[in-house]
């Protein structure tokens, strides 16, 4: 006689029915009045919004900032992950709590303390006004200051991913002659390269949409360091509503399709 276990979590009809109650609650229905916001606005009206000089050039900024953050995130980011799994040594402890610590610290809090260091009288910023450019209230302070905030994602992805690759592994393709580049090349960018994608894609979504951080080191000048985000804001306190909606429809629509290409493109490089 065969004895029945109930399963700890219900039936999929019950948990895929409160799975979308919450997803709908917390995220379909705040995406879906921005675009019913909208409606009140005519297409030409909307065009005209999201075709403007200021808006190209504050969307312009946010994504290539928010971009060039990422990639960089992808490469420190790889090389902490690294170290992390792969050595032992004091102080670990302390680099894996810094590393966390963007998520601890309130946005505004990062962004006071990189304008202080990196404005033209700051401790680093002074050495790069003396040397003809400067850091903070251009893209350069904007991209340090994503990079920042975004750093752990990149790293918490790749390290689980890090640690569950078999060292014999390495260690067998060493034996059979692999050189240690193409150990790296051949073992560990196959199983890494997914994981590198999901980290990048976090680090970008959270880069595009950042405020706090920013908004002290920018400086804020319009068509020059005026991220789009502090524009829906700018827009808020004109109450123009239906133009900050407008800009906010388009900045989701860009960053979903961005985010829909990156994960075609990690599904592509686990299917091949």
């Amino acid at each position: 006689m065969s004895i029945r276990t109930s399963p700890v979590i219900p039936g999929f009809g019950l948990t895929l029915g409160y799975t979308l109650f919450y997803l709908s609650f917390l995220v379909l229905i705040p995406l879906g009045a921005l675009f019913v916001k909208t409606t009140e606005l005519s297409w030409d009206q909307f065009i005209a919004i999201i075709s403007s000089a200021r808006v190209l050039a504050a969307l312009k900024l946010s994504f290539l900032t928010a971009l060039g953050a990422a990639l960089l995130n992808g490469i420190i980011g790889t090389l902490l992950a690294w170290v992390l799994v792969r050595y032992s040594f004091t102080g670990r402890k302390l680099i894996e709590a810094l590393i966390d610590l963007p998520f601890a610290l309130p946005t505004a809090v990062a962004g006071i303390a990189l304008t202080a260091l990196y404005a033209p009288n700051g401790m680093i910023g002074q050495f790069a006004t003396s040397l003809g450019f400067k850091i903070a209230y251009s893209p350069l302070g904007i991209t340090l200051a994503l990079t920042f905030v975004t750093l752990p994602f990149v790293v918490r992805t790749l390290q689980p991913v890090l640690a569950d690759i078999p060292r014999e592994v390495e260690e067998a393709a060493s034996c059979l002659g692999a050189k240690p580049f193409q150990v790296f090349r051949h073992v560990l960018v196959p199983a890494l390269v997914p994981a590198w994608l999901t980290g990048f894609a976090l680090a970008f979504a959270r880069g595009v949409g950042e405020y706090g951080s920013v908004i002290f080191i920018a400086g804020n000048m319009p068509m020059k360091t005026e991220i789009l985000p502090l524009l829906i804001m700018v827009k808020l306190d004109q109450y123009d509503y239906a133009a900050a909606t407008a800009i906010g429809v388009l900045m989701l629509v860009v960053a979903f399709i961005l985010l829909l290409l990156i994960n075609l493109l990690q599904r592509y490089i686990r299917a091949h």
